[in-house]
């Protein structure tokens, strides 16, 4: 029921975990996929190749997405390439697996994560609302963590919530043109999250969930391929929470 034939897709973080599980399922549903990523290339151009395997077509495009710069040179390789966008997937981040309490985190840290997860985010967009039309896609990836927070790691849950603070915002500005939502999801088994994974950590992890399990990327790629399909054209705004139930919000 999802057909996104003739669109084009741009997903940030994506040559591994829940970037490439959506830039694949975005291309099973028929869309053109733009992979971004920062440094490790060759992952990003394995996923490319799985895309083109699908008989959709893919570039790999790469750079520091918290340089200004970097983010127009992509979004002119996918306008070179693809003449449009049509969804655009912000996904890219970091998770700093070190619990850190805040009187000892350093500004390093801190502003390590902020350019990462907010600042990129800001640049993607903003050059992404460039290229894109009327009808288009945008989905940020936020996390429970910008809900209720995360003892030892504040830098990245601020950088969460603000988020979702964005989405709220971007919806409001670009409505009803383009649709802006979020997913957030909690735990999920991907190379970020397998520091945490250690020992029976994994297994005390899942025991909280209300589904009792961690749920793959492909999991969290669903929801952020419905959000970008004709089956939401009346959601904007709206924080989508994938996380088995360990976070009940409305």
């Amino acid at each position: 029921m999802i057909a996104l034939q003739g669109k084009t897709a741009w997903v940030t973080g994506g040559g591994r975990g829940i970037g490439r599980a959506a830039a694949v399922l975005l291309a099973r549903a028929g869309a053109d996929v733009a992979i971004g990523f920062r440094s490790r290339d060759v992952e990003a151009d394995a996923a490319a190749a799985e895309v083109r395997a699908l008989g959709r077509r893919a570039i790999a495009v790469g750079g520091d997405l918290s340089d200004p710069g970097a983010s127009a040179h992509m979004v002119a390789r996918v306008a070179e390439t693809f003449g449009r966008l049509d969804i655009f997937v912000a996904n890219a981040g970091v998770w700093p697996p070190e619990d850190i309490p805040l009187a000892r985190l350093t500004a390093e840290r801190w502003r390590d994560t902020m350019a990462a997860n907010l600042d990129a985010v800001y640049h993607s967009t903003r050059a992404a609302l460039g290229l894109m039309g009327p009808g288009g896609r945008i989905v940020l990836v936020s996390s429970t963590a910008g809900q209720r927070g995360e003892a030892g790691h504040a830098d990245y849950a601020a950088t969460k919530g603000a988020l979702i603070a964005l989405t709220k915002s971007l919806a409001v500005e670009c409505a009803p043109e383009i649709l802006v939502n979020c997913v957030a999801p909690g735990w999920v088994d991907t190379e970020m999250a397998a520091p945490a994974f250690g020992g029976d950590a994994k297994s005390r992890i899942a025991a909280g969930i209300p589904l009792r399990r961690i749920p793959t990327a492909e999991q969290i790629a669903g929801p952020i391929v419905f959000l970008c399909s004709d089956l939401a054209s009346h959601i904007t705004g709206e924080i989508l929470n994938v996380n088995g139930g360990s976070v009940l919000c409305g």
